[in-house]
């Protein structure tokens, strides 16, 4: 993400006074250095959880062993239960964001799940938004590209939540 547009996005964080944690694992802590370049990134960001391991996801964020052992490291299921097990210990945190995924050869790598494919939950006001992208290139490439990703979802999900705070603005003057 551009630096600029990092900017506007933790000015949207500012602006409602929304928190961040985050929950890393292939992205190994870039995720947080990405957003803490922006500008005034040191009161919205809570931290970051770097689980990379299976065991740290399981006793660092509580992702179940059973959901590991049937789903992999590397799913959607499991980054579900790292965003749970994130806001269970960041309870203050208004946007919970973890992700996990392959960047390189190995793991969990399959026909229907190759190398390059990430995935991503996002938590707000109780809902989580799962999301799931296949990336190209070498293992650093797909960590940035999955970064640029998630801070484009994270300024398109505070649009959303924008558009949502000037309708009930609206709304609550025409009462």
């Amino acid at each position: 993400m551009k630096p600029a547009d990092l900017n506007k996005l933790v000015k949207k964080f500012l602006q409602y006074k929304l928190t961040l944690a985050l929950a890393e694992s292939c992205t190994a802590g870039l995720l947080a250095s990405e957003f803490a370049k922006g500008d005034g990134s040191s009161e919205v960001l809570l931290g970051s959880v770097v689980t990379y391991h299976p065991i740290a996801k399981n006793r660092l964020l509580g992702v179940k062993k059973d959901t590991l052992a049937l789903y992999t490291a590397e799913s959607q299921q499991v980054t579900n239960e790292m965003v749970m097990g994130l806001h269970k210990h960041l309870p203050t945190a208004d946007v919970c964001v973890a992700v996990t995924g392959l960047c390189a050869a190995g793991a969990s790598e399959s026909e229907e799940k190759p190398v390059g494919t990430m995935y991503f939950t996002i938590l707000h006001q109780n809902r989580a938004h799962e999301l799931r992208q296949e990336f190209e290139g070498d293992c650093d490439k797909v960590k940035l590209l999955a970064v640029d990703f998630i801070l484009q979802h994270l300024s398109e999900l505070l649009d959303t939540y924008t558009e949502q705070h000037a309708g009930e603005a609206v709304a609550a003057k025409a009462e």
